[in-house]
């Protein structure tokens, strides 16, 4: 009995923490995600061409940052998967959706709150002495783009739930074989949902953008965070290490993972 208590604290435990992980990078990746950083002038500090992509591929990668931490998310989705099953990615989702939500709600307030006027005038200036409205940036990065946040909660949800459902049928598949298999395929089917869909919404429904448009930057965006959570594949395999071994976890049975 008492081995019994502790194998579920150990659960307990684990489940916390992974979803704490989960919760933490998606709301860094929603709050991250206006600023659009080139990543052909961090490819240019690195190797001295930053026009390398353009004039090899004849694109120029230009992205949210937000996209560098949604792998993460997904990838630790299949950890969540492997251990706790589909029931708890879905549990995960859709806590973290109305946290997310409640973020939002938060941020939009704080940024229609009336500013005090010494805050004004105490940063009136930028480290050059240009002028600034520091209300006014700070309002249009809180709230730049609701489209977007629409859009990046919808595409949320629906990438988790594929993902989580393409995981537990190649799981069955191989036979708990191929961690890095299963991981990639679910990651590929998930994020094709999110690259594409959020754009779809945010820029080509609720916006002006062309449909050439969407599929250009989606593109960019999938081929992006698909070489990112490939890379994180070796930490993959590190994080079910450290959980199987150090924490002596064991996996649920199936058919409690249904």
């Amino acid at each position: 009995m008492d081995a019994h208590i502790e194998l579920n604290r150990k659960k307990h435990n684990l489940y916390l923490i992974l979803s704490l992980f989960f919760l933490t990078n998606a709301l860094l990746a929603e709050a991250i995600g206006p600023k659009i950083f080139s990543f052909d002038k961090v490819w240019g500090q690195w190797f001295g061409n930053p026009k390398f992509f353009l004039e090899t591929f004849g694109i120029s990668l230009n992205l949210s940052a937000g996209v560098i931490l949604w792998p993460i998310v997904f990838i630790t989705t299949d950890i969540i998967n492997h251990y706790f099953g589909r029931k708890g990615v879905r549990k995960i989702t859709f806590i973290t959706l109305a946290l997310l939500i409640f973020a939002f709600l938060a941020f939009y307030l704080s940024a229609y709150a009336p500013p005090a006027d010494f805050w004004l005038e105490a940063n009136q200036k930028d480290d050059q002495g240009n002028p600034l409205n520091i209300n006014y940036a700070y309002k249009l990065i809180y709230t730049q783009g609701m489209n977007i946040i629409i859009g990046s909660l919808i595409a949320f949800v629906l990438g988790q739930l594929l993902d989580a459902t393409v995981y537990y049928y190649i799981r069955r598949l191989t036979k708990e074989r191929f961690i890095w298999f299963r991981a990639t395929i679910s990651t590929v089917f998930s994020q094709l949902i999110d690259s594409y869909l959020i754009l779809m919404i945010a820029f080509y429904w609720l916006s002006n953008w062309k449909l050439e448009q969407v599929i250009a930057v989606g593109t960019v965006q999938f081929i992006f965070k698909m070489i990112i959570a490939v890379l994180l594949i070796p930490f993959l395999y590190l994080a079910h290490y450290f959980i199987d071994k150090a924490l002596k976890v064991e996996l649920l049975p199936d058919e409690v993972k249904a």
